[in-house]
């Protein structure tokens, strides 16, 4: 233990380690397929130790190979002793392959987080959770949740026949009388239990959906057609529309007076980190808001899926993987 220049021990801000969100090694406990294309992975301390609670709906980031790629954690988030992630599987040479081809019961992996960006609402009424494909991953987090807490929720699936991860956890949530589940197989067969489901919510419902674009804009599109807010209109995306590469623009470095030139086709990210500057940075689709940066003035064209429409408006902050804009200058 380090001490004080008085001679008395430096005392950290928090001294258990169930508070850790740094970047730590945890071990593999189990890995298992739940579908021909999906494995779930167990991870927990090495010593069997508690790790860090988190809210439903959260993820972790993890070092897999030259790649850090967030997955959602499926569990309820209390007191865990186990961190769990499912992984669909893309053969791409990505974090995803990765981790099938390398990681196996007592291997170590590099973890950061937990890290909340997909929380519930607490003043919600009942909770609606749409997943489709791998998008249950966080929807079973916030399923398990809502069943520890004895809070009213509903869970609409689609899925593929023969490729729905996790369907016997929420069969059995189901069975158990903790929440309302319905399936859908097939995308067509989706979108109309969806349209069905999104009018007869009562009021004070908010709503939670994760899956590929198509779903996500479905849903949004339902909801608000539905009379929705959009404010109870939640969403996480694993994924972003494609974009045109948009135009030339300048940016200013404040700290320095540098300027620099983004071409079309490239980020602000990219040209930031060619500078010299340590930008964070995890999804680079606009997606994360890991990248996101302070505006003094200029004029932004926001592109990412993440930032509100009140935060946008000001024009305070960018997800610079992704935005791009008019004579902007930025605060590093």
């Amino acid at each position: 233990m380090s001490t004080m220049l008085d001679g008395s021990p430096r005392v950290s801000g928090h001294l258990h380690h169930s508070f850790e969100t740094h970047p730590r090694q945890l071990v593999v406990l189990s890995v298992e397929p739940v579908t021909p294309e999906v494995t779930h992975f167990v991870l927990g301390d090495a010593a069997g130790r508690v790790l860090t609670s988190y809210e439903p709906g959260s993820h972790v980031v993890i070092q897999a190979g030259r790649k850090r790629n967030a997955y959602s954690l499926v569990g309820d988030g209390v007191n865990p002793r186990q961190y769990g992630i499912s992984v669909l599987r893309h053969d791409t040479g990505g974090g995803s392959q990765w981790l099938h081809a390398n990681l196996g019961v007592g291997s170590t992996v590099l973890v950061e987080g937990p890290r909340s960006m997909f929380s519930p609402d607490p003043t919600a009424r009942k909770l609606l959770l749409v997943a489709a494909g791998i998008g249950v991953t966080p929807v079973l987090s916030h399923a398990r949740a809502a069943a520890r807490w004895g809070r009213a929720a509903e869970v609409i699936y689609i899925y593929r026949a023969g490729a729905a991860a996790h369907l016997d956890d929420l069969r059995t949530l189901a069975a158990e009388g903790r929440l309302d589940l319905f399936e859908a197989v097939e995308k067509e067969a989706g979108i109309e239990l969806l349209r069905q489901r999104l009018r007869v919510q009562p009021l004070g419902t908010h709503a939670y959906a994760c899956g590929p674009v198509d779903m996500l804009e479905t849903y949004r599109r339902e909801g608000l057609g539905a009379g929705w807010p959009s404010s109870r209109l939640h969403l996480e995306r694993f994924e972003a529309p494609k974009q045109d590469p948009g135009r030339e623009f300048r940016v200013k470095i404040a700290s320095t007076g540098a300027l620099l030139s983004v071409e079309p086709g490239v980020s602000l990210l990219q040209k930031l980190l060619d500078a010299g500057h340590n930008v964070a940075n995890l999804c680079r689709q606009g997606v994360c808001s890991e990248c996101k940066i302070p505006v003094r003035s200029g004029t932004v064209e926001h592109r990412d899926l993440v930032l509100s429409d009140e935060e946008k408006s000001t024009n305070t902050t960018m997800l610079c993987c992704v935005s791009r804009g008019t004579e902007i200058e930025v605060d590093l």
